[in-house]
């Protein structure tokens, strides 16, 4: 058994093409080589992901300010103590409001390889 206090994860920069701006970080944690890959993605006001897909489920639990997540067909506002499910092969994105951080779990099979389809 692993147990470990989400404050004290560090906040590392995720700096990518992914998103739209530099203001990212993550937190990464129990480490690899296991069958999920969890983590805590921090987005700074009215940053975002561009769309993308992934080849299995996603789970993103919102624990911090205000997000949207737009599928092909909805955009949607969420806050903190939303989960959503994302399922394999969806085109989506998801990020901070203009006026707020967003915070968010991430829970996905390790295997989960993300198909980004915005330049």
């Amino acid at each position: 058994m692993e147990i470990l206090k989400l404050s004290e994860v560090p906040k590392k920069a995720h700096v990518t093409p992914l998103f739209t701006s530099p203001d990212v970080t993550d937190q990464s944690f129990f480490g690899e080589g296991k069958d999920l890959r969890i983590g805590i993605v921090n987005f700074g006001r009215g940053v975002r992901n561009k769309w993308h897909t992934h080849s299995g489920d996603q789970i993103l639990i919102v624990t911090e300010g205000k997000g949207l997540v737009m599928t092909d067909g909805e955009k949607r506002e969420v806050t903190v103590g939303d989960a959503i499910f994302i399922p394999a092969g969806e085109k989506h994105w998801h990020g901070a409001t203009p006026d707020s951080t967003f915070s968010h779990i991430t829970v996905q099979i390790a295997a989960n390889q993300m198909t980004q389809l915005e330049a």
